[in-house]
């Protein structure tokens, strides 16, 4: 539902005059600035908006991946690890990006479900079989998150998107080690 939502805005987004489609991205987005003028609100909306519709493949392993973690923990476990990954690993950036002087950075767009996406990816590694299997998992993706990192051109959202990954493995651990954690297992 998530997903097809953010979608069919995407498609209105698309619709709407080039100046109003630009100051909503602006007002939803958690650039350095609006975290700085202290537009908390974003941490929500940014979220809930992306730039374009997202690419079929995208959209798809989205939905595979939210509808995964929704029946293999429930909806609120999942909505919780979602937004906590993503509001987390933006609030990483922000950090380590507001001394910046660069006007373009300060204020580029950072809007979309990728942080989120990342953070549930990672903390459904926990619903593999233990060991090698779910080691291996958490080593690749993490490996395939930092790789943009290593070439030029990377963004602040590469670093984002590696945070938000991070923290889900991070809550993927920690439900390692809860007893009697309950969840569908990845066969």
């Amino acid at each position: 539902m998530y997903a097809g939502g953010v979608q069919l805005g995407a498609y209105a987004l698309e619709r709407t005059g080039p100046a109003d489609r630009e100051r909503l991205l602006r007002d939803c987005s958690t650039n350095v600035d609006n975290l700085a003028a202290g537009r908390w609100e974003t941490l929500l909306s940014s979220a809930l908006v992306v730039e374009e519709p997202m690419p079929l493949p995208y959209a798809l392993l989205l939905v595979a991946v939210l509808g995964y973690a929704e029946y293999a923990y429930g909806a609120w476990w999942t909505a919780a690890v979602f937004l906590f990954g993503h509001a987390s690993a933006t609030l990483l950036v922000y950090g380590a990006l507001r001394g910046t002087t660069d006007s373009a950075t300060r204020r580029a767009l950072d809007v979309g479900a990728s942080y989120g996406f990342n953070a549930v990816l990672g903390a459904l590694t926990s619903a593999l079989p233990r060991g090698a299997v779910r080691t291996a998992a958490r080593a690749g993706l993490l490996a395939l998150a930092a790789a943009p990192l290593l070439k030029r051109g990377r963004t602040f959202t590469d670093a984002g998107h590696l945070a938000a990954l991070g923290i889900g493995i991070g809550v993927s651990l920690a439900l390692d080690c809860l007893p009697g954690t309950k969840h569908q297992k990845i066969a």
